[in-house]
C-alpha cells in the first residue's frame, strides 16, 4: 500500500488542522491505521491509531481530547482532526499502515509509511 500524507501547515496556537492521508494499492480495509510525530533531534513518537474497521481507536496521553483519528474505508483515507494546538505539537506527521495485530503504538510495527507532513505551531 502506498500512503500520501497532507493537510500540514503553519498554525496558531490553539487552532486547528486537519491531516489527510490517502492510501492507494491494495484494499485499505485490511490495515490497521496510525499516526506518528517527530519533531528535530527527537525519536518518532506515537500519535494515535485506529484499527480495521473504526471500532477501536488508540491515542498518546498527551493527544488525548485534542486530536481524532478516523478513518473512510470507502475512500481508502485516514485523518487525523487536531484540535487545540500547542506549539509542542510542532512535528513532522507520518501516516503508517501495518497489517497484523500487535502494539499499535510501536512504530517498528507498520510496514508502510507516508512521506510526512508538517505541522508548525506558533506561539
Amino acid at each position: 500500500v502506498q500512503l500520501q500524507a497532507s493537510g500540514g501547515g503553519v498554525v496558531q496556537a490553539g487552532g486547528s488542522l486537519r491531516l489527510s492521508c490517502a492510501a492507494s494499492g491494495r484494499t485499505f480495509s485490511m490495515y490497521h491505521m496510525g499516526w506518528f510525530r517527530q519533531a528535530p533531534g527527537t525519536e518518532r513518537e506515537f500519535v494515535a491509531a485506529i484499527m480495521l474497521t473504526g471500532g477501536r481507536t488508540y491515542y498518546a496521553d498527551s493527544m488525548k481530547g485534542r486530536f481524532t483519528i478516523s478513518r473512510d474505508n470507502a475512500n481508502s483515507a485516514v485523518y487525523l482532526q487536531m484540535n487545540s494546538l500547542k506549539p509542542e505539537d510542532t512535528a513532522v506527521y507520518y501516516c503508517a499502515a501495518k497489517d497484523y495485530n500487535g502494539d499499535y503504538s510501536d512504530s517498528g510495527m507498520y510496514s508502510y509509511w507516508g512521506q510526512g507532513t508538517l505541522v508548525t505551531v506558533s506561539s
